[in-house]
């Protein structure tokens, strides 16, 4: 266990409240006019899935758990989980649906992810921040509705929903955020 003060917690970090390992899932530091700058923190219990929020002095230190960042290439999804191999060892390990939460859409054959793992167990995953995908459905275009800056509802290949600009049409390939979908540009492919 490594200490650190409050300010210093990401989003992602895995710390020890109380003996129970917690994966952040937001850190924020308020600095009013008067009074104690303080960080709050929302995070998961790993064991139960217990969501929980901690107010801290921003200088009070939290344990942060050891936890080593590899990387695996994701190889598929079963009926137990989602499963990746280490590309260097071979060695393969499984997560469970609840821990890959929001990620699970974006995930790719071969895609390279990294996976933070303490004591042989995989407990958060990274990864990457934008990945190509091809539109399956989209509206026609409205002859008219060519203004710059205009969007389009759109479904992904993956089954998530995002907005396009109107040009966009089924078949075409784009590049999108993982963390929210949003529509960033054309595949470059």
């Amino acid at each position: 266990m490594v200490k650190v003060i409050a300010s210093q917690i990401r989003k992602g970090n895995i710390v020890d409240l109380d003996g129970k390992l917690c994966v952040v899932l937001h850190a924020e530091s308020f600095h009013p006019g008067k009074g104690t700058p303080t960080t709050q923190i929302d995070m998961r219990r790993i064991s139960d899935g217990v969501k929980t929020q901690m107010r801290y002095k921003t200088t009070d230190p939290v344990e942060r758990a050891h936890v080593e960042e590899v990387e695996y290439s994701y190889l598929y999804q079963d009926a137990e989980g989602f499963h990746f191999m280490n590309d260097e060892n071979y060695e393969q390990v499984q997560m469970q649906a609840d821990v890959v939460g929001d990620a699970a859409p974006y995930l790719q054959e071969g895609m390279k992810v990294n996976l933070s793992i303490h004591e042989g167990v995989a407990i958060s995953i990274e990864i990457p921040q934008k990945v190509t995908l091809e539109i399956t459905e989209t509206e026609p275009v409205v002859k008219g509705q060519t203004a710059s800056g205009s969007f389009k509802p759109a479904i992904l290949s993956n089954g998530v929903r995002t907005m396009v600009p109107t040009h966009i049409v089924p078949g075409t390939r784009v590049v999108v955020m993982t963390a929210d979908g949003a529509y960033v540009e054309r595949a470059k492919d």
